[in-house]
């Protein structure tokens, strides 16, 4: 059985971990146990506890880790902790999941990947595109008809204006075509400039590894919470909207015909849809069979390095901290 802690009980802790991890204790009870918990306010630990089935609350970090007992840690901190807990965790061998952006600046994230390197302490990173059962079984379908290419996601928001948004939230859909499509060996990127006192926008041309090409369009403020995937290949082509849209979504087309099309059921767990559970199981079950965890922080770093690399040619802030999903 595996013993975990959670550090931070904010809202994205609690939709994006307690949430999953409480559904995985549920189905398979000899695997997990929701060792203790801890955030600043005492009060939120607690209503952890009483909600999510965590047997321990906490205030304090350093208390919790003190008291043993635990086989891996969730870290879901602002972000300019996630680099600081996170070396501490990994220097005290503590397995520990981390999130993205991996810090507030080129400088924490690069300490934070060294001491990953330096300690082998098993670590994770958590970005759930990767684990969207949807998108998974449109990349499955899509290796089955042939090879990729041409990759491309749509990413709009509503009212994004924060000047971090490239690197501190589109991160997602770098390290999604990464995962999808194999190494990026060259990028290159155009800002849409605004007018009145709208944000930039930004086109990125990508080219992989493996051959093929891609794009990715960064629309923080045209007036809608979207993310689609899609992938191209001879004769066939698949699309994923997913974990946000009007109506998720995976349809896959070959032929100049539909194929096989999925949509989220109403009854469909958030959770589920959006690819945290499969993460939590993913980490649950890889601690269980003492397999490395994946994706590594060494694994999701070049997707953080290209953003920051991407943002310092367009003139976009990078020392400043970044927020949402």
């Amino acid at each position: 059985m595996i013993r975990l802690g959670l550090i931070g009980c904010g809202e994205h802790a609690e939709g994006g971990h307690a949430v999953p991890l409480a559904r995985y204790q549920r189905e398979y009870p000899r695997e997990i146990e929701l060792t203790a918990v801890c955030d600043l306010k005492l009060d939120r630990a607690q209503f952890f506890v009483s909600r999510y089935g965590f047997l321990n609350a906490y205030g304090d970090m350093n208390e919790m880790l003190d008291r043993g007992g635990l086989d891996a840690c969730i870290a879901v901190v602002p972000i300019e902790k996630i680099s600081p807990v996170g070396i501490q965790l990994l220097k005290q061998r503590m397995p520990c999941v981390v999130e993205k952006p991996l810090g507030a600046s080129i400088e924490d994230i690069e300490a934070l990947r060294s001491t990953a390197q330096e300690t082998r302490t098993p670590n994770m990173v958590s970005v759930n595109r990767r684990f969207m059962p949807f998108l998974n079984r449109a990349l499955e379908w899509s290796r089955e008809q042939g090879p990729l290419r041409y990759v491309r996601c749509t990413f709009t928001r509503h009212g994004r204006g924060e000047p971090e948004f490239l690197w501190g939230t589109a991160v997602h859909a770098f390290d999604a075509l990464r995962y999808i499509a194999g190494e990026i060996t060259n990028a290159g990127i155009r800002t849409i400039k605004p007018t009145a006192s709208a944000a930039d926008w930004y086109a990125i041309d990508l080219e992989f590894s493996g051959g093929a090409s891609g794009r990715i369009d960064v629309l923080p403020t045209c007036g809608v919470r979207d993310e689609t995937y899609e992938l191209f290949g001879e004769n066939f082509r698949a699309v994923v909207t997913c974990p946000f849209g009007l109506r998720r979504s995976f349809q896959c087309f070959r032929e100049n015909r539909v194929v096989f099309e999925e949509y989220e059921s109403p009854a469909a767990a958030e959770d589920v849809i959006n690819g945290f559970y499969d993460e939590a199981a993913s980490l649950i079950r890889r601690l269980n069979a003492k397999q490395v965890l994946r994706p590594s922080i060494e694994e999701v770093f070049p997707s953080v390095q290209l953003c920051l690399n991407l943002a310092a040619q367009v003139g976009q802030a990078t020392n400043e901290v970044p927020s949402g999903s």
